[in-house]
This record gives structure tokens, sequence and C-alpha cells, in this order.
């Protein structure tokens, strides 16, 4: 089959139990590996599902310049999308991010602006309203409480259900808009009302289980506030992941798995692991997400020595 552009390669993304960190869990845990999109990670579905309704809906076109802060990946995805539909794009990011990501985004030929890093997303946030004001035709595709980011992740969800034959008893996810979490995670209950959905953050920056915030070195979960898109009433239970820990199993997937995947991705592996350790979770089947690979994280202290 030969597709007509790299957008209509999005999603399929396999799913892979984790074989040698299953022998001595109760749980059995399967990734979904989602750093096998075409722009590298699970934000291309979302980046898409924005650009797509936005330019059915008229609310762009080929003049309006969209502007869009994040963390990194939905910057990717957004990128990739817009230099295949000829749109012209701001990309605007706490300085903190890793350098590959502001090289990725720059080769495809977005705009990229760094917000002090203390500030983490809201400072971005703040820097993308300011040219909403002083710009004319401008569009931020606002991924934390723009519906179509969770909505998209309901092929996520299918392409779970089908892959599993529906035997899916949880899902673990960490939250950074709270797309992913609640696109899956709803359409999944629709499914099976029986299926448990847990979420993950940030130990340094708990604002679900403890109320509070603060900085932490997870990049792209925890953005210190509860985004719109996350719908909390889906959530069953919170795992809290340290930065130590995300780290740690992000180089184990690699050396132990045969799969090299970002931090966040070592966060989500990290709770479905804890998880899996409950006796009552015995032979249930765990599903996770892996957002990215590793090779956007190189560059970060601690990742790899």
């Amino acid at each position: 089959m030969i597709y007509n552009n790299i957008l209509e390669t999005i999603g399929d993304t396999p799913l892979v139990f984790l074989n040698k960190l299953n022998k001595n869990l109760y749980g059995k845990i399967a990734v979904k590996i989602e750093g096998r999109n075409p722009g590298g990670s699970i934000k291309d579905r979302p980046a898409f599902n924005m650009i797509e309704t936005a330019l059915n809906e008229k609310k762009i076109d080929a003049n309006t310049h969209i502007v869009e802060p994040t963390s990194g990946n939905t910057g990717i995805g957004l990128a990739m999308i817009c230099a295949v539909k000829n749109l012209k794009l701001t990309i605007i990011m706490p300085d903190h991010v890793s350098k590959e990501r502001i090289a990725i985004l720059k080769a495809y030929g977005a705009n990229v602006i760094l917000t002090k890093g203390e500030k983490r997303i809201k400072g971005a946030i703040e820097k993308a309203e300011e040219i909403l004001k002083s710009e004319k035709n401008v569009f931020i595709p606002s991924q934390f409480d723009n519906k179509n980011n969770p909505d998209s992740h309901i092929l996520t969800a299918k392409e779970i259900i089908k892959q599993t034959g529906g035997k899916i008893d949880i899902f673990v996810s960490a939250f950074g808009t709270g797309g992913t979490f609640t696109g899956i995670s709803k359409y999944l209950k629709k499914v099976n009302s029986k299926i448990k959905t847990i979420v993950v953050e940030p130990a340094m920056s708990p604002v679900l289980s403890a109320k509070t915030s603060g900085l932490h070195n997870i990049q792209g979960i925890g953005p210190n506030f509860i985004p719109e898109n996350l719908d909390t009433s889906l959530i069953d239970d919170i795992i809290s992941v340290s930065d130590s820990d995300a780290f740690e199993i992000s180089k184990k997937m690699a050396k132990i798995e045969g799969i090299f995947c970002g931090i966040s991705s070592g966060a989500n592996v990290f709770a479905a692991i804890k998880i899996a350790e409950r006796i009552e979770n015995k032979d249930k089947l765990i599903i996770t997400i892996l957002p990215d690979n590793g090779d956007r994280y190189l560059s970060v202290e601690n990742f790899i020595n």
C-alpha cells in the first residue's frame, strides 16, 4: 500500500508484552508504542485532529498563524502537520525542554520561542496569549482544553480493544494535557465499565493526590495544574512516580526489553509495575502507553548515564 502523505500513517501502533519485566509480577503488562507514529509520539493523534477540525470548520486558512504552547511533543506533531499543509507555525516552550525537541521543531520549519523554565507551561501559555492579542488571524489549538484532543483518542482506545480482543482489565496513563488519559479511559469504560483506569502524576508535583504543585523532570507530564481536558471522574486510582524511578525504568526498558522509550514512558511503566505487583491483580492484563522514543532525550542529564 502506498499512502498519499505521511499523515495517513498516524495510528495503528503496536501493543507489546514486557516479557522480562512481567516474569515476577502478578499482572501482565503490555505497552502501546506510540513512538512509532510518524512524528515520533502519541501527540501526532491530537495534533492532527485539532488542525483537521479547524480547517474543516474554517477556523483557519492558508494565511493563519498557528501558535501553540507545549512541552514539545504536541509541537512536533503540529510542526509535521503544518509542513504538509503549508501552514505557518510558532511553538512556545519552557526553556528546560530537551535540545532534541527544539532541533526537531526547527527541522520541520517551525518558529520556536522559549520562555522561562521556572514558569513551566504556564509561562508558554501566557506568551501565546500575548501573540493572540497582538496579531491578526492567529489560531491557538489550545490542547489543554480543546475537546478534539481527547476525542482523537477514541481511535487509540478502539485500537487497544481490537488488539486485546477486549480483554483489558486495567489502563494506566500519566497526564499532561489530560487528552490521552481522558479520551482512552472514557471509551474503554463505555465498552466495559469494569475496566480500571489509573492516572500517573509526578511525585514532585502531586496536583491530584495532594493538591500541590512543584518542579519535576519528567518532561511531557505533570503541568502543575489540572487541565480542563482531564476528566477526574474517570480516575480509579492515582500513582505518583519520582523523577529517579521514571529515569531508571526508561533505561531498564532499553537494556532489558530492547525498547528505547522516553522519560514519561518510564513513569507509565513504573506505575504499571506497581499495579502489577498487587496480588489482587493476578493474571490481569494491564495496558499502558509509551508516549514517545528515547532519542529526543539524549541530552537530558541523567537520562543515559
